[in-house]
């Protein structure tokens, strides 16, 4: 590995930027969306798609700054909160609705790619959970849970099929997400952005609020060098919230993952992965990794409750990675970096509306492009009326994370669930 890697991640590396500038002065407008990430674009998007012109988006930084930009770039149906948690806490009816939602989304998101013409570098190649236990009822029972209680249907990989696609002796066996596919997320958030602004929606990057205000039956959202008048205002700024709402700060928690990108490695690659589809694993603490177009290997895992700096985040993901690929040792580390995500206590999507009327979409860590999406959906729809979906989502509110006490207690719960991942195997 390199003493030093560059200080741009490889998807700001590889993503060409557009410039939107900054708010300046004062305009009014019906909707304002705080926060460029995927949610905040994608209810920007759902809005412009029913008609609605009078949107602007305010990012702080510059479009898909945050987990949106640095995530691992699956798309896939699910929640953070597990499938059986799911069901257990709203019943089976319910959760295969909340579960059908997530697949919807990863078809809308199939649909913009096509429809604004966004060259994301799709690879519909499905996923594969591998099983890195030696136990091969935790598929079997998954597998059976997934098609009886929400309808879905996962393709089960024995250990010697899955071997002639992923050359570790580490995993036992897989299921596998035919319907799921993986992307760049950051030219799909650049892409959304530029079909926003052709359709009309005033996009304003380097635009931090500062503060919003009630202004008569509206608001007034106010930034360094200008301020916006609207009718409804839509917070979506996740781990990167900060002071801007102390109400939704106390109800997420911002926690970090890791990721890293190897060097181009050719047929090197194939040495290890015969498969263009990611995969992730069964543990707790599971590392998620997919091949690149350019033969490169994105490799992420790992959470806590501080970023890293990037030599420490690719000595850390090496060594786990050649714990599954022990064949690509010596393989340089061009690209590290870390990123904020935020957690709800429940691990659901926090969407709703505060008493004084401001919405929220929020509580994505962990497994966010189709959930972002899927809020977009959501919240377009309560603006323009339709709060029937809106309503699944009211059995998770806003309960408070603890602040610094709460980090603590989920560093301590990570590393608690690692040890028992470590004991199983």
């Amino acid at each position: 590995m390199p003493e030093s890697l560059p200080g741009e991640d490889y998807y700001r590396a590889t993503s060409a930027a557009d410039d939107y500038a900054a708010l300046a002065g004062s305009i009014d407008t019906g909707i304002c969306i705080i926060g460029g990430g995927f949610a905040g674009l994608a209810t920007a998007v759902s809005l412009m798609e029913r008609g609605r012109g009078d949107v602007v988006l305010l990012e702080a930084d510059t479009i898909g700054f945050g987990a949106s930009g640095r995530n691992g770039g699956f798309v896939f149906g699910g929640f953070s909160l597990g499938e059986r948690s799911l069901v257990g806490a709203v019943g089976a009816s319910d959760a295969r609705a909340l579960y059908r939602l997530t697949l919807d989304a990863i078809e809308r998101i199939r649909g913009r790619i096509a429809r604004y013409g966004i060259d994301c570098d799709l690879r519909e190649e499905g996923v594969y959970l591998a099983n890195w236990f030696g136990d091969q009822r935790i598929l079997d029972e998954r597998q059976r849970f997934m098609a009886d209680s929400l309808g879905v249907e996962w393709r089960r990989i024995g250990r010697a099929d899955l071997a002639d696609k992923l050359h570790t002796e580490r995993y036992s066996g897989a299921l596998f997400e035919p319907g799921a596919f993986h992307f760049h997320p950051l030219k799909y958030a650049r892409g959304l952005a530029r079909a926003l602004a052709g359709g009309g929606v005033r996009v304003h990057e380097r635009s931090r609020v500062l503060r919003i205000a009630p202004d008569g039956a509206g608001w007034r959202i106010a930034t360094a060098a200008g301020e916006v008048r609207a009718r409804e205002v839509v917070v979506c700024c996740g781990g990167y919230l900060e002071r801007l709402s102390p109400r939704l700060a106390r109800a997420i928690l911002p926690i970090a993952t890791y990721v890293m990108v190897t060097e181009p490695l050719g047929a090197r690659l194939h040495g290890a992965l015969r498969t263009g589809a990611a995969v992730y694993d069964t543990r707790f603490a599971f590392d998620y990794y997919r091949p690149l177009s350019d033969s490169r290997l994105l490799w992420g895992g790992r959470i806590a409750v501080r970023a890293r700096a990037a030599g420490d985040v690719a000595r850390l993901l090496y060594r786990d990675m050649l714990r599954v690929y022990p064949q690509l040792a010596g393989a340089r580390v061009d690209y590290a970096w870390s990123g904020m995500m935020s957690y709800g206590r429940h691990k659901m999507p926090q969407l709703g509306r505060l008493p004084d009327g401001q919405w929220y979409g929020m509580g994505f860590g962990g497994h966010g492009v189709g959930p972002t999406t899927l809020a977009g959906d959501v919240l377009a729809a309560a603006l323009c009326g339709d709060g029937a979906a809106l309503a699944r989502f009211a059995p998770w509110k806003l309960p408070a994370t603890g602040g610094p006490f709460g980090q603590l207690a989920a560093q301590l719960t990570y590393w608690y669930y690692g040890l028992c991942d470590r004991v199983r195997a």
